[in-house]
C-alpha cells in the first residue's frame, strides 16, 4: 500500500502540481450545474460523493464499495494516481470533498489529499477557472479495501457497553438537542435524538471563525477543543453524523492535530435512526448535560 500523505493541500502546492503535469486526478463534488459554472481546469465531476446514502448491512458495505469502485474507475482513478478532491468551501458542502477522501481511503488508495479552503480558497488565490467540459478516461480500479476505518451498527452498538471508547457525535445543534432529524428537515429520518452515551463537538468548531473562507483550526487549537469534550490523543473514537461527510471532515481535523485512533460509522444517524430496535437518547436536558461532559 502506498505511504499516506498529508491529508490537505493548499491552492498553490495544487496548482504546482496541476503545472507539472504530475499523475493526478482532481475531483469537484458540487452539483453538476455548479461545475459547468466553473471548476478548477480539468477537474472531472463526481457528485455522488457527496449524494450516495449508505448503510453498513453486509448487502450495504457490498453496494457501498462496488458502486465507488465504479464511479472512481469512471473518472480516471486507477489507485496509481494522486487523487484531490475539492467542494466550494469546507463548512458550506458538510464536508464532502472529505467524504471523498475517507472512501478513497476505505478502498485503499492512500494518494488522496483534499483543498484546504475549497474552491473558494482557490479562487481568492487568484487561480485560473475553467468552464471547459472535461471528458475522462475510465481506467480499471481495483480497490483493497481497509474494513477497520469503517464502523457497522453492530460495532457501534457493541461500543455502548464500553465508556472508554467515546463515541463522538458532530452534527449541527439542532440534531444533537433532538430538534431535527438531519440537515435536510426536521423530519426528514423516523427519529430524532443522539446515540447514547455519545459526547458533542459540532463540527463547526474545529475550523477558524474569524476566517473568511472556512480553514481547520491549528492543530493544538483542534486538541484544546478535543480536550475539553474529553478526548486526547490516546482517546478511541467512534465518530458520526448524520451520513458521513461532516464526520469524515472532522476525521481530517482529529488527523491533523496527531488524534489518529479513529473510526467513522459512516451509515451514521441516517441508518441509525431508521432501526427502531436500535436505543437512543432524547431530550433537550440530557442533550446540554452531554454537551458539557
Amino acid at each position: 500500500m502506498d505511504t499516506i500523505i498529508k491529508p490537505l493541500i493548499t491552492p498553490a502546492e495544487l496548482d504546482a502540481k496541476i503545472k507539472q503535469n504530475e499523475d493526478l486526478v482532481v475531483i469537484d463534488t458540487r452539483t453538476p450545474e455548479e461545475y459547468a459554472a466553473g471548476h478548477l481546469p480539468g477537474a472531472v465531476n463526481l457528485r455522488e460523493i457527496f449524494s450516495f446514502l449508505a448503510t453498513s448491512t453486509p448487502d450495504g458495505i457490498q453496494h457501498l464499495q462496488k458502486t465507488f469502485t465504479d464511479l472512481f474507475g469512471s473518472v480516471g482513478v486507477s489507485g496509481d494516481e494522486t487523487v484531490v478532491i475539492y467542494e466550494d468551501a469546507m463548512n458550506t458542502g458538510y464536508g464532502q470533498s472529505c467524504r471523498g477522501w475517507f472512501l478513497l481511503r476505505y478502498l485503499g488508495h492512500e494518494r488522496v489529499q483534499i483543498l484546504h479552503g475549497g474552491l473558494q480558497a482557490w479562487k481568492a488565490a487568484g487561480l485560473e477557472i475553467s468552464d471547459a467540459p472535461v471528458t475522462p478516461v475510465a481506467k480499471p480500479f481495483a480497490p483493497e479495501v481497509n474494513s477497520s476505518l469503517m464502523l457497522t451498527w453492530q460495532d457501534m452498538l457493541g461500543a455502548l457497553e464500553h465508556d472508554e471508547i467515546v463515541k463522538l457525535d458532530v452534527r449541527d445543534a439542532d440534531e444533537w438537542t433532538g430538534e431535527s432529524s438531519s440537515p435536510y428537515g426536521k423530519d426528514f429520518a423516523p427519529r430524532k435524538g443522539r446515540i447514547p452515551g455519545a459526547v458533542w463537538i459540532e463540527w463547526y468548531k474545529l475550523m477558524r471563525a474569524d476566517s473568511e473562507i472556512p480553514m481547520f483550526l491549528e492543530p493544538e487549537q483542534i486538541k484544546q477543543v478535543c480536550a475539553e469534550a474529553g478526548i486526547t490523543a490516546d482517546s478511541e473514537i467512534y465518530l458520526y453524523c448524520f451520513k458521513g461527510a461532516r464526520a469524515s471532515n472532522t476525521m481530517v481535523a482529529l488527523h491533523e492535530a496527531g488524534i489518529n485512533n479513529v473510526r467513522l460509522y459512516f451509515g451514521s444517524w441516517n441508518e441509525w435512526s431508521r432501526d427502531p430496535s436500535l436505543p437512543i437518547d432524547e431530550g433537550l436536558i440530557d442533550a446540554l448535560v452531554g454537551a458539557s461532559s
